[in-house]
């Protein structure tokens, strides 16, 4: 085959694989090896050409549409994104606490507006690795035990290997746990390595793990994975959760509610 025809098809697969990834936001590499007809290397191929031309993304087996990938914004100001549906998340997770409770506050503006809430539980045990938990507790609360670690700015998480030394004495009844992106297919993503790292270290302490997210997080992918759906013992979310999305969690087993 000359060398002007290998081209032409390797642009009509192209074309495919874009209109593939774009309708269904994420594929992995075997999904879309058996739409195209080709074999898994030469699909790996193509999705290193259409990521140096900015027209997808790969992440780990697959790909995903640019759109989805989801980013991080400052502290600040994923305080002020869905506020409401923040508080009414927190308030529904405050019901799920026990008075004598040990549990994990990972970061998050979610996670915040839950600890404002706990302040009047004082036979409490909050493990966390957020700074702004422990400035909420600063002045009175329950009792708190911080991970230690290196500070990350942008998140205001104290995140990497040394928080293993705390986490790794400890057993939790519950973990609340943030997330900048989740998807049924890629589960819980953030922006960061050492964050994944902590929170996987804490998700593995607890007896049960609750997932705070608003509906804008859903079907979104960020860079590193820390955790799979299946791993959920429940969502807490508003009720613009993409019905597909929702149904997914229900038929995993994860308790699904929405405020």
């Amino acid at each position: 085959m000359s060398e002007t025809a290998t081209k032409e098809l390797a642009e009509v697969r192209w074309r495919k694989l874009r209109d593939l990834v774009h309708e269904h936001g994420i594929l992995r590499v075997e999904e879309l090896a058996a739409e195209l007809g080709v074999s898994a290397a030469t699909v790996r191929r193509d999705l290193a050409a259409l990521e140096a031309s900015g027209e997808l993304r790969r992440i780990h087996g697959g790909a995903m549409a640019p759109e989805r990938c989801a980013a991080e914004p400052l502290f600040d100001d994923k305080t002020a994104m869905a506020a409401p549906e923040k508080q009414r998340i927190a308030e529904a997770a405050l019901t799920l606490v026990g008075p004598r409770d040990v549990i994990y506050l990972d970061g998050g503006s979610t996670t915040v507006a839950l600890a404002r809430l706990l302040i009047p539980f004082k036979q409490l045990t909050v493990v966390t690795n957020s700074l702004r938990v422990a400035q909420v507790f600063s002045n009175g609360g329950p009792r708190m035990i911080l991970t230690g670690g290196e500070c990350r700015l942008l998140s205001q998480t104290f995140v990497g290997p040394l928080t293993r030394a705390v986490l790794d004495q400890m057993h939790l009844d519950i973990a609340f746990m943030g997330t900048i992106g989740v998807s049924v297919q890629q589960g819980m993503t953030t922006t960061d390595p050492a964050e994944a790292f902590t929170k996987e270290q804490a998700m593995a302490r607890a007896s049960r793990i609750v997932l705070l997210a608003d509906s804008t997080k859903f079907g979104k992918t960020s860079f590193v994975r820390f955790g799979t759906i299946d791993q959920i013992s429940t969502v807490i979310t508003d009720k613009q959760m993409p019905t597909a999305e929702r149904k997914a969690f229900q038929r995993a087993g994860v308790d699904t509610i929405l405020v």
